[in-house]
């Protein structure tokens, strides 16, 4: 088996009484683009710290390239780390700014002039060459930083939440920037943000981060299909969760259970068991759920409409059930229309047993 490029082994980080990160055991691959991601004070960016060895880890230890780099500072490491607010030096024009990590390596001025003029041209920016970092645009400085720090030729690069400052349109350009440079190269990304977006549209696999604690890694789509608690459930959003006792299992391998809104039926995912009598959490995706007057299946619910938000030609439908209970529902707007939908409308809410997944954490 491949080697992994970094390791994080048992890795704890805490400052003074409060643990910022715990017990974390991570390895990243040559090639990959991993994305860390969770909600503010996670510890995502403090994960990324260690990495770039700007925080030192407090217990565990960190390898890169099977090197122990716990000890070394962050200029002893080829770990460049590209900054939320990017961290251009303002007196320097763009070619000045691409050329400063060569300048500290020692290159001759000939040989990391050319070099940074190739990766300026590589990222269309050969025409600002000697313009100044003020008189460019929110876009251009993202590019200057990626030069900069893809000029030197690292084995990897970290990016701490680098489209946050930029405009939802620019943001998805630069995406497309940022993941073609990644297959281009080859060189490891380990992206740093709280877009779920961002991470499930660029990561080879994402990181999903809760107080400190990682709670599931995978590819985007195992996470979204796949959550493996609640948190990481409603993390991704568009899940709806339910709790229920087992009371057996039919000869589909569904599980049957019993809850104050009925019964269900729902899957196990792969590798979990459950016993009688033992309370579980399930949860059905938004999009799995269908909305008629006249329901077939055993999973069913009697909502009433509260509430609709349009997106495109997208509705996300929210239903309240028996005991105040809430679902989302998406559909087509087509398809929500041709059902007379509206607000106040009594409606049942029904599904496939296969669609609701029961939580191995929970």
């Amino acid at each position: 088996m491949t080697q992994p490029l970094v390791v994080f082994d048992n890795v704890v980080k805490h400052f003074g009484s409060y643990q910022a990160v715990e017990r974390m055991n991570l390895e990243i691959y040559k090639g990959e683009f991993v994305a860390i991601m969770g909600s503010s004070g996670c510890g995502k960016t403090t994960t990324l710290r260690m990495l770039a060895g700007l925080d030192k880890p407090s217990e565990g230890e960190i390898r890169l390239n099977g090197e122990r780099i716990n000890d070394l500072y962050s200029w002893e490491r080829e770990t460049p780390l590209v900054w939320q607010n990017l961290a251009l030096f303002p007196f320097l024009n763009v070619l000045e700014n691409v050329e400063f990590g060569l300048r500290m390596k020692g290159m001759a001025k000939a040989e990391r002039r050319k070099k940074a003029l190739v990766w300026l041209e590589r990222l269309g920016l050969e025409e600002f060459a000697t313009r100044d970092i003020s008189l460019l645009s929110g876009g251009q400085r993202q590019r200057v930083a990626l030069a900069r720090s893809l000029v030197t030729e690292p084995p990897i690069l970290l990016l701490d939440e680098p489209l946050s400052a930029l405009d939802a349109h620019l943001s998805v350009r630069m995406q497309g920037v940022l993941t073609g440079l990644q297959k281009d190269l080859g060189i490891t990304f380990v992206y740093v943000t709280h877009s779920q977006s961002e991470a499930f549209a660029m990561a080879d696999r994402v990181v999903i981060m809760s107080r400190g604690r990682v709670e599931q890694i995978g590819s985007p789509q195992e996470v979204f299909l796949e959550p493996h608690n609640r948190f990481v459930a409603e993390f991704v959003g568009g899940k709806n969760i339910l709790c229920g006792t087992v009371v057996g299992v039919e000869n589909s391998g569904l599980v049957r259970l019993d809850s104050e809104h009925g019964g269900f039926l729902a899957r196990l995912p792969e590798g979990k068991t459950v016993a009688p009598a033992e309370r579980v959490t399930f949860c059905i995706s938004a999009e799995h759920i269908d909305l008629t007057e006249e329901p077939v299946r055993r999973n069913r619910l009697n909502c009433t409409v509260v509430g609709e938000e349009f997106i495109g030609s997208m509705v996300n439908i929210y239903l309240e059930a028996s005991g105040g209970l809430e679902l989302q529902v998406q559909k087509l707007h087509a398809e929500y229309k041709r059902l007379g939908g509206h607000c106040g409308q009594k409606i049942f809410a029904e599904w496939d047993g296969a669609h609701a997944l029961i939580l191995r954490g929970d």
